[in-house]
């Protein structure tokens, strides 16, 4: 008996003192071998809608390691994604055919370093991700870590790493800033000499003239005009808002461009940009446009009311704002019951090209589910429901931007006409709504270009199986 206990005591040894070597060997090779550990993203440099792959090679079979992206906001804050691996037997980690054992993101997501990225902590409460300057690249520093780390990454000795660029305007876009007619906006030019398809972008209550969407839209190929409407020079020189006819002199400068296609423009809008899109594309006798695309918005608005009327329409709910337990403010209410009225609500039954409908279905400061189905309903009854698509996604928020950008469930925002600065709650669940970013975003490029540029050109069949 003693010596059968002896036998499995030794065995037991051994068997400690073989993992213990084992181990030990590993670290060596690992110690000896951190200059030889290669971390490399492909394209390095590339659209910020376009994938890449993270491939981090020369490490020991089944080692465990943290690959890490940073990226520093132009407004000084620092956002950060991390994730688990384990290497295989070839001592790779692949990002794009691996999965995540935890961090920011789970499971096999290829782009999860960027969509899932967040405030590092201690950072101010309520940031959002927002590129201010087209002309340089979004950066990201992207490494490696020994182990399965969760923070003080800057106070660790990285394996290996690299920075990568991610560019809103491809090479040969032209910036041209637009004054003319009293506008305060932005023309992006395709590269070549055109002619191309004109698209005029407008963004939501915050104002200012923001630029990236567009940017990104003329690196795909149709001219696009970001367009500031509620704070425009004009509005600060006078203190009067704009009224309709500054939309038409945004059209008029892209009907009447050498280098665009005037009877081919689109309009596109989010959030109150919606409003104003609806609005036009249906009561305008000057903008004939060619189809409109419409992101987490509404019908409902006084029809005949100015930019200001339709804002002032939307305080008069102001009783119909809700506040959550962590003092974020929830506006969805503010249009619901959807309306009956006929004058408070866009007539989209006259409408007479395409509309895309982009809808998260948990957005929570616009009811732009509810529009949606009342904007379908109204189509069928008039007979131009074949003129209308809708993209409608579970777990979605409001803010549907570009593919990978980092989803942002709350941030602090004023408002252009109370003024007030609050933290709105936008909705969404991280993953869903990255999942719609890239859907909506990939179908939005189709749409546009089978409406604008007559078919389905190889590029959009391309890009329609990313």
């Amino acid at each position: 008996m003693a010596s059968v206990q002896s036998y499995t005591f030794g065995c037991i040894i051994l068997h400690v003192l073989t993992y213990q070597l084992f181990y030990l060997s590993a670290q060596s090779r690992m110690d000896r071998g951190h200059c030889c550990v290669k971390l490399s993203v492909k394209p390095s440099r590339g659209l910020m809608d376009e994938k890449f792959i993270v491939l981090v090679q020369n490490v020991p079979p089944g080692f465990q390691l943290t690959i890490h992206a940073l990226h520093k906001c132009e407004d000084g804050h620092s956002w950060e994604a991390f994730a688990h691996y384990t290497a295989n037997a070839a001592g790779t980690v692949n990002v794009s055919e691996d999965p995540s054992l935890g961090g920011t993101f789970s499971g096999v997501e290829q782009m999860g370093l960027l969509w899932s990225l967040r405030p590092v902590p201690g950072s101010k409460p309520a940031l959002r991700m927002r590129k201010e300057n087209v002309q340089t690249p979004m950066e990201v520093a992207i490494s490696g870590y020994q182990g399965h780390q969760t923070e003080g990454f800057t106070d660790q000795v990285q394996l290996a790493g690299t920075v990568v660029e991610r560019w809103y305007m491809a090479p040969g876009v032209r910036r041209v800033p637009i004054t003319e007619g009293g506008l305060t906006a932005t023309l992006f030019l395709p590269p070549g000499p055109g002619p191309f398809p004109g698209l005029l972008d407008l963004w939501g209550g915050g104002g200012k003239l923001v630029e990236y969407r567009a940017a990104l839209l003329a690196s795909h190929g149709f001219a696009s005009l970001a367009l500031d409407y509620l704070t425009p020079k004009i509005t600060i020189e006078t203190g009067k808002m704009v009224d309709n006819s500054y939309f038409e002199t945004a059209y008029r400068v892209l009907e009447q461009h050498p280098q665009i296609l005037g009877s081919r423009i689109a309009m596109l809008g989010l959030s109150f940009g919606t409003s104003i899109t609806l609005k036009m594309a249906v009561y305008s006798k000057v903008m004939k446009l060619r189809c409109a695309v419409s992101i987490s918005g509404s019908h409902v608005q006084p029809i005949h009311g100015s930019v200001e009327q339709m804002l002032n329409a939307f305080n008069e709910n102001a009783s119909k704002i809700r506040i959550n337990e962590e003092n974020q403010v929830i506006c969805r209410d503010l249009t619901l019951p959807i309306p009956t009225e006929p004058a408070l609500k866009v007539d989209v039954g006259r409408l007479q090209c395409p509309l895309l409908l982009v809808v998260g279905e948990d957005d929570q400061n616009w009811a732009a589910y509810e529009a949606a189905m009342d904007i379908k309903d109204m189509m069928e009854r008039a007979g131009n429901s074949h003129l209308l698509t809708i993209l409608s996604y579970p777990n979605a928020g409001h803010l549907i931007e570009p593919p990978y950008t980092p989803h942002v469930r709350a941030s602090a925002y004023r408002s252009v006409n109370t003024h007030e600065k609050i933290v709105a709650l936008w909705g969404g669940e991280t993953v869903a709504h990255s999942r719609a970013q890239e859907d909506a975003w990939r179908k939005t490029l189709v749409f546009l270009r089978e409406h604008l540029y007559g078919g389905r050109n190889p590029g959009a069949t391309s890009l329609s199986h990313l």
